[in-house]
């Protein structure tokens, strides 16, 4: 099978190791990919978000599958564009992408199908944020209703932070904030079957402790040994199926990969949010212990048989994965650092780049992650970490703490 992956950054990569460990993957190609797919990939130059142009690439590769790695191709029509072709396509259309596209429409839905998931309401105004944060009070939570490419949402006890926030995106969503670890559930789906994934966490505070600025992501782990043993059928009955069911009865059919971001409160698991697509750096965890072959499970979704699908099978042990961030993120970051050590196997290539001198380079915010596995969660915490020390990269910085809490037992429902 010819696999066209669309996209460049720590998921893609993660999804292209996985495609390529496929046996019935005959050419991965890759656009336009980072230097660490280019290990696996043929690479190929292509605007990621221009539904023509990707379509084209499919048909001059004769590809089987083309699957969509971040969420701005699918919110641009990307899938449908491809699917116009007759050619295969993992990803949402952007019709059901707005399940990401639009944190007032996900929550439209929400309520429509029942599914558990926090009050809130939808501002233009100042007048109508001003109103909403005296309702719910602090944390106040804040989040711009369209894409903001892991930025978009500020969780804070100053109200004038808020405010700021709410003002500066114009239009956001305003909701109770929903105390409680917080978990992510990959679901595969084809519409109407769906397969979920093992659930991970992830860490998205910059620093030790959750403390400082929101980010993509500073790294993640699986499988949660804390979490309620239903907790998967729980969410897949109260949440994912009614969704699923809501969004074919307004004759817009989610298929891909519905992400649902999860708080387990006191009174059960509730939504805190949708993605339409797998999430980064839970990826690099979640598919590491995969042992089903990838393709087979994405082509299935993308062809209307994932019921058809056999169970999947997983590795034992755990997966860790830390992220190693460039100089002042989350704020701009500064690139062009040199990175030695990021080229061996297990690290994930989310902003590199080759300079002409064909060194490596930083080229974004969130660099690299070093991701591990072992027998369990702490054996697969000290192999990430022992990654993460052999690689250098001037002014880099990482959280040293992550699956801590799991691994001393100290999380608590």
């Amino acid at each position: 099978m010819r696999v066209l992956l669309i996209g460049s950054g720590g998921r893609e990569h993660a999804l292209a190791v996985g495609l390529a460990a496929d046996p019935s993957v005959e050419q991965l190609i890759a656009a336009p990919g980072n230097p660490g797919i280019a290990a696996i990939a043929e690479l190929r130059e292509v605007r990621a978000d221009d539904p023509a142009a990707v379509a084209a690439l499919a048909v001059e590769v004769a590809a089987d599958l083309v699957v969509i790695g971040p969420e701005a191709p699918l919110v641009a029509g990307v899938a449908d564009a491809v699917r116009a072709k007759g050619i295969a396509c993992f990803g949402p259309s952007a019709a059901a992408a707005r399940l990401e596209g639009s944190k007032a429409f996900a929550k439209d839905v929400m309520a429509a199908a029942g599914v558990p998931t926090g009050r809130s309401y939808a501002c233009t105004t100042a007048e109508q944020a001003a109103a909403a944060l005296e309702e719910f009070g602090p944390p106040y939570v804040v989040k711009n209703d369209g894409l903001a490419a892991g930025k978009g949402v500020v969780v804070t006890a100053d109200r004038a932070v808020a405010q700021e926030h709410a003002r500066d995106c114009g239009r956001v969503v305003i909701e109770e904030f929903l105390d409680g670890p917080e978990v992510s559930l990959f679901v595969v789906t084809d519409g109407t079957a769906a397969v979920p994934l093992m659930p991970a966490q992830d860490f998205k505070r910059v620093a030790d402790g959750d403390e400082g600025p929101n980010t993509g992501g500073m790294g993640a782990y699986a499988p949660l040994p804390w979490a309620p043993a239903d907790l998967v059928e729980r969410v897949m009955a109260e949440t994912v199926m009614p969704t699923l069911a809501e969004m074919r009865d307004r004759g817009t059919p989610f298929a891909g990969l519905l992400y649902v971001g999860l708080a387990l409160t006191g009174k059960g698991p509730k939504v805190i949010e949708f993605n339409a697509r797998f999430g980064d750096p839970e990826t690099q965890v979640v598919l590491a212990l995969l042992a089903s072959p990838l393709c087979g499970l994405l082509h299935a979704a993308a062809t209307g048989t994932l019921a058809d699908l056999p169970p999947l099978r997983w590795h034992d042990g755990a997966a860790v994965t830390v992220v190693v961030a460039g100089h002042n993120y989350p704020g701009t970051p500064r690139t062009g650092d040199v990175i030695s050590g990021g080229e061996q196997p297990g690290v994930i290539h989310a902003g590199t780049a080759r300079r002409a001198d064909g060194a490596l380079v930083s080229a974004g915010g969130r660099v690299l992650s070093a991701t591990a596995t072992g027998p369990d969660l702490a054996a697969a915490r000290a192999a990430a970490y022992a990654l993460v020390d052999s690689i250098t990269l001037e002014g880099s910085h990482h959280r040293g703490d992550i699956a801590l809490g799991a691994v001393e037992g100290r999380i608590r429902l």
